[in-house]
C-alpha cells in the first residue's frame, strides 16, 4: 500500500486538488494542453514542466504587453527589477538541467515490473463511476452553473443537500 498525504492551508485549496485529480479520471485528461489556461505562461507545445521556455514565454509576453500598450515603463522596469533581485531564471534553467539528467538516465534505469505495471488499462478493465457520483457530479455543476461565483464548499453543500446525501 502507498499513501500519500499533503496539507493544504484552507478546506477550498483542498476541493479544488481533489477536483484537479477528479477531473482527470473522469473527463480523461491526457495533457496539459488540453486544459491549459490561455493566461498561463505556458503555451502550446511546451514540454509538461517549467523550465528556460517558461521564462522566454514570460520575457516575450512582457515584450507584447508593452507594445500592446497594456504596461508601460515603469511596469517593464520594476518587472526587470524584481526578477533580477529574487534570481527568476535559475529555477527555470535548474529545472532544464534536472529534466536533462533524468532523461539522460532514460528508461533503461526501470526495473521491467515497473514498465510492465505503468502501462494503461485497456479500455474494458477501467472503473466505472458509480450512478450516485454521476449524479452528484451533474448536481455540482448545475449549482455551479446559477452562481459560478460562490466558494467550492457551499457548491458541494447545495448539491450534497439536493440530493439528500450525507456528507
Amino acid at each position: 500500500w502507498v499513501k500519500t498525504e499533503f496539507m493544504t492551508p484552507a478546506l477550498p485549496l483542498a476541493l479544488a486538488e481533489w477536483e484537479a485529480l477528479r477531473g482527470y479520471m473522469e473527463y480523461d485528461i491526457n495533457s496539459l494542453d488540453e486544459i491549459q489556461s490561455p493566461l498561463a505562461i505556458r503555451e502550446a507545445g511546451d514540454p509538461p514542466w517549467e523550465g528556460a521556455h517558461t521564462i522566454r514565454n514570460a520575457h516575450r509576453r512582457l515584450h507584447q504587453r508593452r507594445r500592446n500598450g497594456e504596461v508601460g515603463w515603469c511596469y517593464t522596469l520594476g518587472w526587470y527589477l524584481y526578477h533580477l533581485l529574487t534570481f527568476w531564471t535559475l529555477p527555470g534553467y535548474l529545472a532544464e538541467w534536472t529534466t536533462w539528467l533524468v532523461r539522460r538516465s532514460g528508461a533503461q534505469a526501470l526495473p521491467p515490473e515497473m514498465v510492465e505495471w505503468s502501462k494503461p488499462l485497456p479500455k474494458a478493465q477501467w472503473a466505472k463511476p458509480s450512478e450516485e457520483l454521476l449524479r452528484l457530479s451533474a448536481e455540482v455543476r448545475r449549482v455551479r452553473e446559477e452562481n459560478p461565483q460562490r466558494p467550492i464548499e457551499d457548491i458541494f453543500a447545495e448539491a450534497y443537500r439536493r440530493q439528500g446525501v450525507e456528507a
